[in-house]
């Protein structure tokens, strides 16, 4: 990709930048933005630019929360924000916590954004995690405190006083200092001094979700969250007239990143809800965006499935969504069946295809890797699996079987660059060919906090022919196609290999959930264990709880007990022919475990060695949701998950 930008001075201070991406030798694509001068010299750190928002949009809404998902809550335009931050940050300051970094423990509200700029006005670094729950296991929290070395906590009182309850059995956390920010805290902002900060200072650590092992502190930069919020202004198209609406957490990259500093890098406004509200009752985000015109939502592939099966047609006749310009969808597969679907169900209320936007991101690289053209719809691309299965990739029609339909990711922007590349060999893949996603630029951060060889594993790879480098090795397999757009076929530490081919656990994933209506969505996981040198494939699935009820209402004795009577009922029918069967329905969970082993057979061609049906809500997540198959296997191991049906006991 070639980039070119000219400028020109015009009257009023303003700076035009016509933007001319060539994306191939085919495709280009142009874009305008306009900004001051001084926006323009404002883009060095995060507290220079809210401070030039303060001085200059001081009454402008920065940012709405809505209660329950519906009604306006309270609001933050940037002067209050201003305020806000500086009076969290005087308090900073006098406790002499310069440089050291401080836990947000908050629930989604404007309390999170003022204490996550009173640490950045502070020259503090924060850590946005989510609050700790009454009876949730802390481990996480503890092991992020040990690595971070964490000596102060921001938080409400409420959250404050649950916490306390922790104490006793978490002396990680009696140890820090807590301080709450919804008290009155006077005018200490007249005591604030403007940190010494550059873009090479850190502006926060962003802890990976887990997915594939312990969560580790992404350094982000101020100049790396700079970067990437410049990129998704260009590559989504946004303008000044851009208006956000969010229910992403804001502890997380996707909801920090996309939904609150996007707006802030822009000037225009954000509505917030809780991630809670948008799940007890997914219109309320499609309400949300229909009433305040919104331009801008989206977020994983699951909460546009969730629409597409909550959303009634009596909410449907309420919903205008003329005004979604760019539906960003990310963090997790992208099914091109969820696309379809939810194009076909709201194009009665003004849903365009070409409005969704495939994208891949990490925290890692701040957020954003890659992502198409706002005016084009998604790219499909169908493929054989036999062929995937040996990392080739071999185009096919949808019509054939066994085939694999991926949606595109898009593709770099500004100066970024992407590659793929062979993991073991270090070296460039050939075309269609699938490899690891190694990325540089601008927007790759300066490492994991306090984990040097993992830094230098990760962030810091070379083609070994070339050595052109140095680049951030994400760890997810794809391939790029002749246009240069992404696909992302899977997570590398989570291929499973059998016998020699490669099977993609969101695929069997899949399977079980178009083939096992008795599953819960998006909650469940396949992988391997070795037993006597083999690999054995095992699935855990959580299953849906009125099924637990029939279990128990068809069956007065335990479950060993009544395989042992049906065990002998079939022993004595074929010793005397004389004696009259009469079989009871087959216990449901055999019925479940059966359906899950015939449609693996059938759809990859692979034996499940052992089932394990869990309850509701007690499959592995990490704390943005996704399934973390890693722990499901460890858990699998040692017998620690929570299960109702094991089909090997």
């Amino acid at each position: 990709m070639i980039l070119k930008v000219n400028a020109r001075l015009e009257k009023k201070q303003h700076l035009e930048l016509k933007i001319m991406i060539f994306i191939s030798p085919k495709s280009t694509y142009t874009i305008n933005s306009v900004l001051t001068l001084e926006e323009l010299q404002y883009q060095s750190t995060l507290v220079e630019l809210l401070q030039y928002r303060a001085i200059h949009q001081s009454e402008k809404k920065a940012y709405t929360f809505l209660k329950n998902g519906e009604s306006e809550l309270i609001t933050l335009t940037y002067g209050e924000l201003d305020l806000e931050a500086r009076k969290i940050a005087a308090k900073l300051q006098s406790l002499n916590m310069v440089g050291e970094r401080a836990l947000l423990l908050y629930n989604p509200g404007i309390e999170f954004i003022s204490a996550f700029f009173g640490c950045l006005y502070a020259g503090v670094i924060g850590v946005p995690l989510y609050p700790p729950k009454r009876n949730q296991n802390l481990s996480r929290i503890q092991s992020i405190i040990n690595n971070c070395s964490a000596k102060l906590a921001l938080t409400t009182q409420d959250i404050s006083e649950t916490v306390e309850k922790h104490f006793d059995n978490t002396p990680e956390l009696a140890k820090l200092q807590w301080l709450t920010t919804d008290n009155d805290r006077g005018s200490l902002e007249l005591t604030w001094e403007k940190p010494e900060i550059t873009s090479d200072s850190l502006a926060f650590l962003q802890y990976t979700s887990g997915s594939t092992g312990n969560p580790k502190g992404v350094m982000v930069t101020h100049g790396n969250l700079l970067h990437n919020e410049q990129m998704v202004e260009v590559a989504f198209g946004h303008t000044k007239q851009t208006i956000f609406v969010g229910w992403l957490p804001l502890f997380h990259d996707m909801g920090l990143i996309g939904n609150v500093l996007q707006p802030l890098h822009l000037g225009i406004p954000c509505i917030l809800m809780s991630p809670v509200d948008f799940l007890q009752k997914p219109y309320r985000w499609l309400q949300a965006i229909s009433q305040y015109r919104a331009t801008t939502s989206g977020g994983p592939n699951f909460a546009y499935d969730l629409c597409i099966h909550k959303v009634t047609p009596e909410q449907m006749e309420t919903l205008d969504l003329t005004s979604w310009e760019v539906a960003f969808t990310g963090a997790e597969p992208i099914r091109a069946e969820t696309l379809e679907k939810f194009t076909e169900k709201f194009a009665a209320c003004g849903f365009r295809k070409e409005v969704f936007y495939p994208c891949y991101g990490m925290a890692e690289a701040t957020l954003f890797i890659s992502g198409g053209l706002k005016s084009q719809a998604p790219v499909f691309q169908t493929i054989e699996e036999q062929a995937l299965e040996e990392n080739q990739v071999i185009c096919a029609s949808v019509e054939q079987p066994e085939t694999r339909t991926l949606v595109g990711c898009g593709r770099e922007w500004l100066e970024q660059k992407i590659l793929i590349v062979n993991p073991q060999s270090l070296r460039e893949c050939e075309p269609n060919t699938v490899g690891e996603i190694w990325v540089s630029g601008g927007s790759i951060a300066k490492g994991y906090w306090e984990q040097q060889q993992k830094t230098e594993e990760t962030f810091n790879a070379y083609v070994a022919d070339t050595q052109e480098g140095p680049f951030l090795r994400t760890g997810d397999l794809g391939f790029l196609g002749e246009d240069g757009e992404l696909f992302v076929t899977g997570r590398l530490k989570d291929v499973i290999i059998v016998r020699g081919r490669n099977h993609y656990p969101q695929d069997i994933e899949l399977t079980l959930e178009q083939n096992c209506r008795e599953l819960i969505s998006h909650r469940s996981a396949a992988f391997t264990i070795n037993l006597d040198g083999q690999e054995k494939l095992v699935v855990v699935a959580e299953v849906e709880r009125r099924y637990h009820d029939r279990r128990q209402k068809s069956s007065a004795v335990p479950l060993a007990e009544e395989k042992r009577k049906l065990r002998d009922r079939r022993d004595q029918y074929s010793i005397d022919h004389g004696f009259t069967l009469e079989l009871s329905e087959q216990p449901v969970f055999e019925v479940i475990v059966n359906k899950i082993k015939q449609a693996v057979a059938a759809h990859h061609g692979l034996q499940v060695y052992r089932v394990l049906l869990l309850r509701v809500g007690t499959i592995p997540k990490t704390s943005s949701g996704k399934i973390q198959r890693h722990a499901c296997r460890r858990g699998s191991i040692e017998g620690t998950l929570n299960v109702v049906y094991d089909s090997n006991t």
